[in-house]
């Protein structure tokens, strides 16, 4: 039987909004549904709803509107999430949210956060240590970790203090391997988010040659590259302690999605130079084999 869909101009029902939400998870979130899918369904819904608006914000920040219209567009959806329970809004996003935060305690403030990541890109904003890069990921990661978190939740992660933290680590981890995947597009973008005290003291410069390569020099640039995935392999030896605190589907979920770029950033650390001409990806049969791992309580570790 076809989903519900929401008719122009009149307020959508709740199951159509779920509905609006799980179709734009299914065609836009190429590595988020392999895990999502492992969930029960109100609990599939509820996380559609988060990645949509999620999604919402970062096509903002990407598109090729006017920075003072994109942040006119962060500003109405930090309203939104404001007056979420007071919300008339005929937005599916906003009707599905709505819904999913009476039923789960998800941190609602984290989407404001997540807003205030994707204003530093708007505004361009670089960062020179480490420590500066982690802020960033906190905010555009670890609030979705934070977020999925309060859907995932079972008594044991509600009553363990350290679980919103170890979440947080876990989105850390993977923005960290989208940053080491992304470089050279982002550079090509006008982004840079390596740490610039780091790569001065490595002796990198970023650049993009004539052929689309990315250089830095070269020998620097692979060396830096395989320790910064070498790093963030840390961070998923931390995060993925989560998976402790979940029952058995959340944890598939969780360990599926977070299994699928801890392949990909262990690939970086091997062969750092696979980043450079190309956007690397895994192919589908390897992003299902993943899955089906972490369903069958073996997701990939630090350690795989």
């Amino acid at each position: 039987m076809n989903a519900p869909t929401p008719i122009p101009g009149r307020r959508p029902t709740v199951a159509e909004a779920y509905a609006s939400c799980e179709a734009l998870t299914r065609d836009a979130a190429r590595n988020f549904s392999y895990g999502i899918r492992l969930l029960t369904p109100d609990r599939r819904g509820a996380l559609s709803a988060v990645y949509a608006l999620s999604r919402r914000l970062d096509d903002i920040g990407d598109g090729d509107l006017p920075d003072e219209e994109k942040l006119a567009g962060l500003a109405e959806v930090r309203a939104e999430v404001n007056n979420l329970g007071e919300s008339s809004s005929t937005d599916p996003v906003y009707v599905a949210l709505a819904d999913a935060a009476r039923r789960f305690p998800i941190p609602l403030e984290a989407f404001i956060e997540l807003a205030d990541g994707v204003e530093s890109d708007v505004h361009g904003r670089t960062y020179e240590t480490f420590d500066d890069m982690v802020g960033y990921c906190r905010l555009v990661a670890g609030t979705i970790g934070r977020l999925s978190l309060g859907i995932f939740g079972t008594e044991r992660a509600a009553t363990d203090s350290s679980a919103p933290a170890i979440a947080d680590a876990l989105g850390v981890a993977l923005q960290q391997t989208n940053i080491l995947r992304d470089v050279r597009e982002d550079l090509l973008g006008g982004r840079i988010y390596l740490p610039a005290q780091e790569l001065k003291a490595a002796g990198v410069e970023l650049t993009v040659g004539d052929d689309g390569r990315l250089g830095g020099p070269q020998v620097e640039l692979l060396g830096y590259l395989r320790y910064s995935a070498q790093r963030a392999e840390d961070w998923y030896a931390r995060g993925m302690v989560l998976l402790d605190l979940l029952d058995r589907r959340s944890a598939a979920c969780c360990g599926a999605m977070a299994g699928i770029y801890f392949r990909l950033n262990r690939r970086i650390k091997d062969d750092p130079s696979a980043v450079l001409d190309r956007r690397l990806a895994l192919p589908g049969w390897e992003k299902a084999v993943v899955a089906a791992r972490s369903l069958a309580g073996r997701p990939e570790t630090s350690a795989a």
